[in-house]
């Protein structure tokens, strides 16, 4: 049997956190002892290691809970679940990797090869919440506050040099309308 704070220390947790998954019912004790310690068997602590890679592979802790009872969500089905999300957030990663490295390509500053191209800036926008009047409005404040960059912008995109001035001049025609 193992007392919390020997338990803790096994897995580098603090007792507090030991006592929250109890209090949640994630990991009870197996008994008490005479002097009403918490005391954890053998099959505590493996559902501990368990508990704890689960954690370190970004489940929630409803995942975990649904994974270790073995009802309600297939632990299968978690486990997926978690993976597609983590692909998802790979995948919002690389985008700004992306953006970041065409800023980085504009200031003559190196960075990352791959590039950002027109479609990936358009759908990054998109997926940013931006709808084409809120597009329209960012090129127009590019074109009024930093012209010679907005071309060079442009251009990194892999538009062509007659599309990013039709582009530019629509856009100083527009920022003179508001």
């Amino acid at each position: 049997m193992f007392r919390i704070t020997e338990l803790a220390r096994q897995f580098g947790l603090s007792r507090s956190t030991l006592l929250y998954y109890d209090r949640i019912g994630l990991l009870s004790p197996s008994g008490r002892s005479g002097a009403n310690y918490r005391c954890y068997s053998d099959a505590d602590r493996e559902r501990l290691a368990s508990i704890c890679s689960l954690r370190q592979a970004g489940v929630d802790i409803e995942g975990i809970r649904a994974i270790l009872a073995s009802s309600g969500d297939d632990p299968g089905a978690v486990l997926q679940r978690r993976l597609n999300e983590i692909g998802g957030e790979i995948q919002a990663l690389q985008t700004k990797q992306r953006l970041l490295a065409g800023m980085l390509r504009l200031k003559g500053e190196g960075g990352p090869k791959s590039a950002l191209d027109k479609e990936m800036f358009v759908s990054m926008l998109r997926a940013a919440g931006m709808d084409d009047n809120a597009m329209k409005q960012l090129h127009v404040e590019f074109e009024r506050r930093e012209p010679q960059a907005h071309h060079a912008f442009l251009l990194s995109l892999g538009i062509s040099e007659n599309e990013a001035l039709q582009i530019r001049k629509w856009s100083a025609d527009m920022g003179k309308v508001a």
